[in-house]
């Protein structure tokens, strides 16, 4: 898909082009976040005089964080306006990027990519919300998707981005570059940005919330607690068991109280229930890659993090390139047939990976790498779609948003996951360091392909559809 260009002046005036613009800069910010430290992991760890392979909490941080605070995003936009909330946004943002740049220790950094991720959280809800209610309905569509490209294109270029400041200047610039645009985007968010409020605040359930939160946290810190926290089997066992009576208790709750945070009424929508499931377990695996690709690079293969970043340029290369003709695939084949047959193939494309060694040669490497990122778009893209496609307008926000949680969710633990397979096997397989690594990573990669190949069957529950040119996929 190639790059749209902002609505013209028949579309838009002078103040809704600014106002796009804005509301892309901040999607493009938050989303490089999500991956710009992957690269600079190592050279994070040696700084701050802890393990490469414990490391993984700096990007869980960011990511849980996100998921953790995006449900409350949209009443709090209805409660004290776009503006504010969004301007918080920037502030928190731009706060926890100068305190992940100043931390000169590993609980700093975590503590600080919370706080940035609290304002990343709020960036693209509140700012699509804002164009949502700025924009004509035959307008929307043009307006959404130009805000949309940064962000698709944020987390593709992260980890090179990442692996080229920490080899030409420091790792802290991977966080400094945040300020500066923080501080321009702080001013225009008081000028640009309207105050726009719900007609009508609904009552927020604060209790479903809670358990909602609880649940996430408590899985999450379960798989952490495998790996990089190094937890007591026992704690492990408790946390998984208060994360799974959190969910039981808020989805008791949601079916008795009038304004559920996420109505139960969602998954009567089978696509939707296919759709968000999928998404959740399938992006397990596909998340994990971003993490480990760079650690096998350097940890194991001997590349500096500039050169390890550049490897990861084909993956984005390819990502892009595949969105062009992804609609006329799934327009031709049916999202049950895509899905199904591209989820196996992902799975397997992650397998591949414990074929990566020194003497691997570099043209086949690329190759390896494009098809992964040819690979992930289109499961994407897919997922994404077809979770959103039979939503209603009742359901459309609320469907959206639990969409954006799980797509952060499965990015937290995804990460916790592979971090945890990989510290695992280290101690099992007794591996050491350099080429000595690999045994580990490899037989990583072959149950994270194994896990992915799994979900497949999730979405194999998807019906066929008899005509499909009315839901057309798009990135969202």
């Amino acid at each position: 898909m190639s790059a749209p260009s902002p609505p013209s002046s028949a579309a838009a005036p002078a103040s809704g082009r600014a106002l796009l613009w804005l509301v892309a800069v901040g999607f493009f910010m938050q989303t490089l976040d999500s991956t710009i430290v992957n690269t600079a992991l190592p050279t994070m760890a040696a700084s701050l005089n802890q393990s490469p392979l414990h490391m993984q909490a700096a990007v869980v941080a960011y990511s849980l964080t996100m998921a953790a605070i995006i449900p409350a995003t949209g009443w709090l936009a209805d409660r004290f306006g776009t503006r504010r909330i969004f301007l918080l946004a920037i502030v928190l943002f731009t706060l926890g990027s100068a305190a992940c740049a100043a931390s000169v220790r590993f609980e700093q950094l975590v503590a600080a990519r919370v706080l940035q991720g609290m304002g990343g959280a709020m960036l693209l809800p509140v700012g699509r919300l804002t164009v949502l209610r700025s924009f004509p309905r035959e307008k929307y569509l043009a307006a959404i998707t130009f805000v949309a490209m940064p962000g698709m294109i944020g987390p593709l270029v992260g980890p090179t981005l990442g692996g080229w400041l920490v080899q030409v200047l420091t790792w802290h610039w991977i966080f400094l570059i945040n300020i500066p645009v923080g501080i321009v985007g702080a001013f225009a968010a008081l000028r640009i940005m309207p105050n726009l409020r719900g007609a009508e605040v609904r009552r927020f359930d604060l209790t479903g919330y809670v358990f909602l939160v609880v649940a996430m946290l408590a899985i999450s810190l379960s798989l952490d607690g495998l790996g990089g926290l190094a937890f007591q089997h026992a704690t492990v066992v408790v946390l998984i068991l208060i994360g799974l009576a959190a969910l039981a208790a808020y989805w008791l709750r949601a079916l008795r109280v009038p304004e559920p945070l996420f109505s139960p009424s969602l998954f009567a929508i089978p696509s939707f229930r296919a759709g968000i499931l999928g998404n959740l377990f399938a992006r397990v695996g596909a998340s994990a890659m971003p993490f480990m690709i760079p650690l096998l690079m350097q940890l194991a293969l001997g590349y500096n993090p500039a050169e390890a970043g550049m490897l990861m340029l084909p993956l984005a290369l390819a990502n892009l390139g595949m969105k062009r003709v992804i609609t006329a695939i799934i327009t031709r084949h049916g999202y049950r047939r895509v899905l199904v047959g591209n989820t196996l193939v992902l799975g397997c494309m992650i397998a591949s990976f414990a074929l990566m060694g020194p003497e691997q040669p570099m043209w086949l490497r690329i190759v390896q790498l494009a098809c992964m990122g040819a690979v992930n778009s289109m499961q994407f893209t897919g997922m994404n779609a077809v979770t959103l496609k039979d939503l209603g307008a009742a359901h459309a926000s609320s469907g959206n948003s639990m969409l954006s949680m799980v797509q952060m969710l499965g990015m937290s633990l995804g990460v916790t996951t592979a971090a945890a397979l990989l510290a695992a096997y280290t101690g099992w397989l007794d591996a050491g360091t350099g080429a000595a690594a690999l045994p580990a990573f490899r037989a990583t990669f072959v149950t994270i392909g194994l896990l992915t190949l799994a979900s497949a069957g999730i979405f194999w529950q998807l019906a066929e559809e008899p005509s499909r040119k009315k839901s057309e996929p798009q990135e969202l």
